[in-house]
């Protein structure tokens, strides 16, 4: 009906079919109550005779209304659907479940070179790991949900745990608790390899954790997030994954040797790119609490060029690795299939770094290709295992 009224004053037999409407109740208190605004657009007195001054006016009153109530209506069903996504979307940004891919990226590739070099992979090893590094994530997020939650920084984040849940303390405490399951499944697997190198370089990646986030430290705000992310899930997590798989008696004395030298400097790569591309769409927030970021420094332009620098050196890197047999040739082949993922990155983020709605999704395409290039680096080791060797020949200048 609405459509109609609008279409009353731009087609000839609009006057016909405000005849008919008249008939019906709904349009006689519009034209009471809008006698006034009906005249305002127009003087109806000297351009239309009397015959029609009162259609016009109800034609006035009538469009006044729709527009007017149309507005509304309009804005009550923008409310309604905002909070339908909402309620839909909020539990699985506070989730976070993609993001559970730095657990299982550096223990799959760190198990995938520690196979590359024994042969032995060990399932019920693999599975305890994984369960310990999924809790230790979880520490980590709800933890650094409750800091933010202090500095203000999440005041305006409505998918923020402690703002869903209503309770800090109760976050901080189930985070916590799970900080400390995890620990404990770490180092059980890590006594009974009898690897001691190993917990120790899980627990040097679980301190740089705590004080990327927690008080009194919050490098984070100092913009030193990345350099830890780097360090804990690159070197120290994958490089102790490697150490805790297999048996005991050969994974005690396994020396670090150029294969996961190289893949878990890749691997921190890739996890480092996730967090920087997080902060794009919370620049604002960010400055209010004074936490300076990367981007923060930068800006949205350059840190799209940051981002493009970045991929195009983790290939430069992989292929350089895999040219010198530092890494099996295998991993050449198969990380040169996820090109397509992060030429899909680069052209994303340049895109729409300053679109803040749609540059949130930038970190989930990271995690993509996080996922992607981390399954094809652990089956270049394995296939390197089980396939027949490749050999590069070295160059020789005289």
């Amino acid at each position: 009906m609405a459509t109609a009224f609008c279409n009353l004053n731009l087609c000839g037999s609009g006057l016909m079919k405000l005849n008919d409407y008249k008939k019906h109740t709904v349009l006689k208190r519009p034209y009471i109550n809008c006698k006034r605004l009906s005249l305002s657009p127009c003087n109806a007195e000297k351009v239309f005779p009397k015959t029609l001054r009162r259609e016009v006016e109800v034609m006035h009153c009538t469009q006044a209304f729709v527009n007017s109530n149309g507005a509304d209506l309009g804005t009550i069903h923008g409310e309604d659907k905002e909070e339908s996504i909402s309620k839909a979307t909020l539990i699985w940004r506070a989730i976070k479940l993609p993001i559970y891919s730095v657990a299982f990226i550096p223990l799959t590739v760190g198990s995938a070179a520690a196979y590359l070099e024994t042969g032995i992979f060990s399932s019920w090893r693999y599975s305890i790991l994984l369960i310990s590094s999924v809790l230790i994530i979880t520490w980590l997020n709800l933890s650094n949900d409750v800091y933010d939650f202090d500095t203000g920084a999440d005041k305006n984040k409505v998918e923020s745990v402690v703002n869903l849940v209503g309770s800090r303390t109760g976050t901080i405490v189930a985070a916590y608790s799970l900080l400390v399951l995890g620990f404990m499944g770490l180092t059980w697997v890590s006594f009974e390899a009898g690897n001691v190198r190993a917990i120790l370089l899980l627990a040097c990646a679980i301190i740089f954790g705590y004080i990327y986030q927690c008080p009194p430290f919050r490098l984070s705000y100092q913009g030193l997030g990345e350099p830890l992310c780097f360090a804990a899930f690159g070197p120290f997590a994958t490089t102790a994954f490697y150490l805790l798989q297999g048996s005991g008696s050969k994974m005690m004395h396994l020396p670090f040797t150029g294969p996961i030298l190289s893949a878990s400097l890749l691997v921190g790569n890739t996890t480092t790119l996730i967090l920087f591309c997080s902060h794009f769409h919370q620049i604002e927030e960010d400055k209010a609490v004074a936490k300076i970021s990367p981007l923060v420094r930068l800006g949205t332009k350059r840190g799209s060029w940051v981002v493009r620098l970045a991929i195009i050196g983790l290939y430069v890197l992989a292929f350089s690795f895999g040219l010198s047999r530092a890494l099996p040739i295998t991993c050449i082949f198969f990380c040169a299939l996820t090109l397509p993922v992060a030429r899909l990155v680069v052209s994303y983020v340049q895109e729409n770094h300053n679109d803040k709605h749609k540059i949130f999704m930038a970190k989930y395409y990271c995690v993509r290709l996080h996922s992607l290039f981390g399954v094809a680096l652990a089956a270049g080791l394995v296939v390197a295992r089980t396939a027949p060797k490749i050999s590069i020949p070295r160059l020789a200048f005289s």
